[in-house]
């Protein structure tokens, strides 16, 4: 190993290690390191962070092998006290520009040679705060045959606050910019103020609405790592199958979201009332159609028993049934073909260089699944095989959601056709002793991909640092990538092929 190349250290999935058992390098050295890790295509970056620890800020970066399983963690400190200002790594791994952003703007740190060093979010406790969201520094082209095109915050319908600014000639869009930051919430330094276990939980299934199984399963794994409490085997199934339950309701209402901007009335009306079959199922197990309350530290209050399972044979297969008959007429349809096909196209390369995870990265021949390369819960038992797409445009995105819904079918009925669900589970903790002095880091696949929460703990036991990272973090930027030269009309069926999350953006 060259001497400018530092040896990180290795961690795997839902797991804690001593803070201090983590390399401080220089900073020169801690570039070369990363540069040299993210050259490879089977890393990526989970999360790259800053804290302060008296009187530095301590820089933390996490870096995943999808061949091997293992993580990677390195860090760098810079003095508080000090002149607040580094090199960016931006120019050399274009996927670490929101990180180096948000660090910014969090702490001050200027990144020189950043090529786009502009706010994330506008959090209330921001180190600048002279700098307003309406003045947002928008990138501009000066030209009498141009215009600017301004779609937002508010929209038109329950959606919640985002900007966006095309740059058209005529109707031919050239650019694209997303402007998000209008309701930061201080989810993280909530997850500090809030001191009970169950205030926290309930906090994490709010993240994100539609990913409240996934939000809450990371938690879980984190707690369980930091105060090193086993789970049963069986729990981690339980775990695993409400998580695909969730994928399938969701990526069964895309499917039909997607039939509502083509005006296809028949698959916009009846993929939505397959979806709900699956959400009241959701809700007949743990008393909500969100799967909020389903997911709780150590145990569970919901267990998924033998009459359970028997009904969601059921379900499953009166879904299945109306889906793919649906389906093959849909998928068919030359009117949703060619509305679809070669529309907002992103290439492997431009995922890459990203940083997209889950399914941006999976329609554009990207194997980025975390079920698949740092399998937690019951993906361990039950290996699952990521569906890999590799054309990146709309329709990339629409199939993909029919053919992850087949997968999750079968690997769910595997699980049924297997396990014996009378055994009994523990119920919740109400409280948890945390180990002093540790790092950890728990990820989870939900439907839009890769959700990441790091932890780090204080002498005390208590939680000093706690970072999300939600998939529409790596994601927001292929959105704006596949509107370039398309026109201007085709932004909604093309934003919609994603459905990126604002609120899991907008901690």
């Amino acid at each position: 190993m060259p001497d400018n190349i530092i040896q990180p250290l290795i961690v795997r999935n839902n797991s804690s290690v001593l803070l201090d058992s983590i390399p401080v390098c220089s900073y020169p050295a801690f570039c070369e390191t990363v540069t040299e890790l993210l050259d490879r295509e089977e890393n990526h970056c989970l999360s790259y962070f800053a804290f302060h620890d008296q009187p530095d800020l301590w820089f933390i970066v996490a870096i995943a092998n999808d061949r091997t399983g293992e993580i990677y963690v390195l860090s760098h400190r810079l003095p508080a006290n000090g002149l607040l200002q580094l090199e960016s790594l931006t120019p050399r791994v274009n996927a670490l520009h929101i990180f180096e952003r948000e660090i910014c703007e969090n702490y001050g740190v200027l990144f020189t040679g950043h090529p786009w060093l502009k706010p994330v979010r506008y959090a209330h406790n921001r180190f600048d705060k002279n700098r307003l969201i309406n003045n947002y520094p928008f990138y501009r082209i000066d030209s009498h045959e141009l215009h600017e095109v301004g779609v937002g915050p508010v929209h038109a319908g329950i959606i919640e606050p985002g900007h966006f600014r095309f740059i058209c000639n005529g109707e031919n869009v050239l650019h694209l910019e997303i402007q998000l930051g209008w309701q930061h919430r201080g989810v993280e330094e909530l997850m500090l103020r809030k001191q009970g276990l169950l205030q926290r939980t309930i906090l994490v299934e709010s993240i994100a609405g539609d990913t409240a199984i996934g939000h809450s399963l990371a938690f879980a794994g984190l707690m369980e790592s930091l105060s090193e409490t086993d789970v049963s085997r069986q729990l981690q199934i339980e775990r695993a199958l409400a998580l695909e339950l969730e994928r399938i309701a969701i990526h069964v209402a895309d499917i039909g979201a997607l039939c509502t901007d083509v005006a296809f009335g028949l698959g916009a009306g009846i993929f939505g009332i397959l979806r709900t079959g699956i959400i009241n199922f959701t809700q007949s197990w743990c008393g909500n159609r969100l799967g909020k309350g389903m997911i709780r530290v150590a145990g569970t209050n919901h267990p998924f028993s033998n009459e359970l399972k028997e009904r969601l044979n059921d379900v499953l297969a009166k879904f299945e049934s109306q889906f793919v008959e649906l389906a093959h007429h849909t998928y068919k349809l030359p009117s949703v073909e060619n509305r679809f096909d070669d529309i907002g196209t992103v290439t492997k390369e431009q995922m890459l260089r990203i940083g997209a995870v889950g399914m941006a990265a999976r329609m554009a021949n990207l194997r980025r699944d975390i079920r698949w390369s740092h399998p937690f819960a019951g993906f361990e038992k039950y290996p699952i095989e990521p569906v890999v797409l590799p054309k990146g445009d709309v329709f990339s995105r629409f199939l993909l959601r029919r053919k992850e819904i087949k997968k999750s079918i079968a690997w769910i009925r595997n699980i049924l056709d297997n396990e014996d669900f009378n055994i009994p589970v523990s119920k919740p903790v109400t409280n948890l002793s945390l180990l002093p002095g540790r790092f950890a880091l728990s990820l989870t696949e939900g439907w839009r991909g890769e959700i990441c929460h790091c932890a780090i703990t204080d002498a005390a036991g208590d939680l000093r640092y706690y970072k999300i990272n939600d998939p529409s973090v790596h994601n927001w930027k292929a959105l704006e990538l596949s509107l370039r030269n398309l026109e201007i009309s085709d932004f909604p069926i093309n934003n919609k092929s994603y459905n990126l999350s604002y609120c899991g953006f907008d901690l």
